[in-house]
Formats: C-alpha cells, structure tokens, sequence
C-alpha cells in the first residue's frame, strides 16, 4: 500500500481528479482518499514514484508517507459519545 499526504487537496472534485490520474496508470488500482487528513491511499502494483507522478502531473503536490503509519491513523476509531463502542 502507498500512501501520499497531499496537502493542497482540498474537495471532492480534487479526490475524483487524483483517483482518476491513478487509474490512468493502474485501471485496478484501489484509491481511498481522506480529504480531512489529505491523505490518498493506493494498492497498486505500480512503483510509488509512477504514482506520485500521476498525482502531480494532475496537478497536485504529492509526499509520500509511512502507509503503516497512515492505516493504522485511520483505524483510529473517531466519532460517537465517547468513542469506546465505535
């Protein structure tokens, strides 16, 4: 899994241009985008630096993170009265 922390990411409309820049080089490519975090996710067989490239070229500014780091952020369960029956 890579993971991208792409800080001028700000909408949906960024999120569906970023997942389609990633499926041009990898139409199997699993996307999941965190707009509140700015965080894009990407299971693919491509190499990270292809992918970054994607990104960029959509027109974003992309760096790449930890992915251990970043799925285990986003287990974190949030949300709820208290959060411990999330």
């Amino acid at each position: 899994m890579l993971a991208f922390e792409v800080n001028d990411m700000t909408c949906g409309h960024c999120a569906s241009t970023i997942t389609k820049a990633v499926k041009t080089i990898d139409p199997g490519a699993d996307v999941q985008v965190d707009l509140g975090r700015h965080l894009v996710s990407v299971a693919t067989d491509a190499n990270a630096s292809v992918v970054q490239k994607a990104i960029a070229d959509a027109g974003y500014s992309p760096a790449q993170v930890n992915a251990p780091a970043a799925a285990a952020a986003s287990a974190v369960k949030r949300g709820g009265c208290c959060g411990s029956c999330h």
